[in-house]
Formats: C-alpha cells, sequence, structure tokens
C-alpha cells in the first residue's frame, strides 16, 4: 500500500472517506467482484477534482463510480482509484418545472420529486436502479423515454479536471452513448426539464411501469439489469432465448429464465463466473445467429 498516496487521498477528501482494499461487491449490484486499492468518497465537486488532479499527476488508475448498478470489477481486484460519486452528492432542487440534481441523486427519488410537484416526463426513470451521473453518460432510458428527452445541460469535470457545462445540443446523445462517455467526462450536475401534468396521473404511469418491471425481470437477484446492449434489428433477450441458453449456467451466475436478457448472481457467483457466462453466451449467438452481442455491462 502506497502510505503516501493514502494519505494525501485523505488530505482531500477526509480520513473517513479513503478506504483500502474495499470491497466492490459491497457497492455493485451484482453483489460480486474483487477490492479496490482504494475508495474514495468526496462530499464537494473541488474534492472530486483534486482527487482526479492527483490520479493524473501520479499515474494512478482511477474509475468513477455511482450506484454500481452497471459495473463489474473482476476478481482481481482494481490497482487504482475508485471516486464514488453517491448519497454524499445527490442534492435536488426544483425551479418551476425543472429539476437541477447531483450526479448522485438516485433516478427513483428524482422521480419522486417529479411526482410530488406534478411535473410529467421522467416517469420512465423511476424503476431504473442507477444514480443520474450514470444515466446521463450512458443515456438510460426505458419505456420509450431517454434522459437526452429531459436533458437541459449538463455539468462535467473533464480530463484536465475543469468544470464545464454542456448544453444540450452538445451533448450527442444516442443509445447508450454520449460525448460525456465517449471523451471520459464526470458528471457532477444537470439540469433537467418537464411539463406540469396530475400527480395523480404520474403516480399510475410510475406503478404501471414498476408492475410491468416486477412482471418481466428477476428483481429478486443480483444483477446490473440488462446485460447485452441491443443489437441492430435485434433483441439481446430474444437471440440469447433462441439460442437455447435460458437458465445457462456457469458456476453461481445464470441466464434468467425470466428474462433471458438478464445474468444474474443466482448462487455467490464470482465475477469471473459472470464473465465467462457472458463470453458463452456471446460465442454461442454468434454462432448460431451470426451477431456479436456487446455488453451494456462494464467491466474493470
Amino acid at each position: 500500500m502506497n502510505k503516501s498516496l493514502e494519505n494525501r487521498l485523505k488530505l482531500i477528501a477526509g480520513d473517513s472517506n479513503v478506504r483500502c482494499d474495499e470491497p466492490m461487491s459491497s457497492h455493485c449490484t451484482f453483489r460480486a467482484g474483487g477490492t479496490a486499492k482504494y475508495y474514495v468518497i468526496p462530499d464537494e465537486y473541488k474534492k472530486v477534482r483534486d482527487v482526479l488532479r492527483l490520479c493524473v499527476e501520479e499515474n494512478i488508475p482511477y474509475y468513477v463510480i455511482g450506484n454500481g448498478s452497471n459495473l463489474l470489477v473482476q476478481d482481481d481486484g482494481f490497482d487504482g482509484v475508485i471516486i464514488e460519486i453517491d448519497s454524499a452528492l445527490a442534492k435536488i432542487e426544483i425551479n418551476g418545472n425543472e429539476i437541477v440534481a447531483k450526479a448522485g441523486a438516485k433516478l427513483s427519488k428524482i422521480a419522486v420529486k417529479a411526482l410530488n410537484e406534478s411535473l410529467t416526463g421522467f416517469e420512465f426513470a423511476h424503476g431504473i436502479p442507477g444514480n443520474l451521473g450514470g444515466a446521463v453518460t450512458m443515456n438510460a432510458g426505458a419505456y420509450g423515454g431517454e434522459m437526452k428527452d429531459v436533458l437541459k445541460w449538463v455539468k462535467v469535470l473533464d480530463n484536465e479536471g475543469n468544470i464545464i457545462t454542456l448544453d444540450a445540443s452538445e451533448l450527442e446523445m444516442g443509445y447508450r452513448t454520449s460525448i460525456i462517455e465517449k471523451k471520459g467526462y464526470i458528471v457532477l450536475q444537470a439540469r433537467i426539464g418537464l411539463n406540469i401534468g396530475f400527480s395523480e396521473d404520474i403516480g399510475l404511469i410510475m406503478q404501471m411501469f414498476m408492475q410491468k418491471r416486477r412482471a418481466s425481470q428477476p428483481l429478486e437477484y443480483p444483477s446490473a439489469g440488462s446485460t447485452f446492449k441491443r443489437p441492430e434489428g435485434y433483441f439481446a433477450g430474444k437471440l440469447i432465448d433462441d439460442a437455447g441458453l435460458r437458465g445457462y449456467r456457469v458456476g453461481g451466475a445464470m441466464v434468467s429464465e425470466k428474462h433471458c436478457g438478464f445474468v444474474i448472481n443466482y448462487d455467490n457467483a464470482t465475477a469471473t463466473d459472470v464473465i465467462n457466462l457472458m463470453k458463452d453466451v456471446q460465442a454461442k449467438v454468434k454462432e448460431k445467429f451470426d451477431v456479436q452481442l456487446e455488453p451494456e455491462v462494464r467491466i474493470i
């Protein structure tokens, strides 16, 4: 352990906000994976910037996470700094028919805030198990709605540690991508524009979406949601099912019998179990349908 680096991280973020050899299974919805050499929880934008600059200066690998809902850390761990932007940076403010929220705000909490203010347009995000930062970066979406439909501007930290504001027109948002993802920026805050509606209708739509999720997705098991991106002209779950892989297992990892687009931690799976299962699925689908599945889950 590099005590000098550890002490410098503590000077920036505070002693209680720096952990060493932190099990990432506690911070990823897969509930699997190795440790992070350093785990830092900044509670101010300035501290995020200073940790980033230190990592760049010392040539230390770093990775930014939120709720860990689309992430898997390999079993041999991450030999660098994990920067968590979660509950410590999660403030949500209402301004008329707009919401300004920090990157650590959970999508479900933003949706509830919108409901309470009779603001419609964010119902699609209510059941997505992630934070605003990751949702903006990957243009998260569900049930016909996407983040690109509601964003006004996004405040980010660039690779040099500068805080810049990107207008919605500059975000280049597409299917599970954005300029933020392409350039490796870190989301700090975003403004969401919504419309005035009726709280009863908004609540009913949110309830309907959650019922659909519970009925069709294996929410009772740890997973990272949809494991693969949707190939153009196909649905990943149907391809996997048609390849005969429903219920296919590697160790404790399994293709969900409820929804084949989900790989689940069925029985104390390791990250290696999950990764090997994903490789098997990709190979089988490629062999049978000549379609290359691309992981939606990020593996580090």
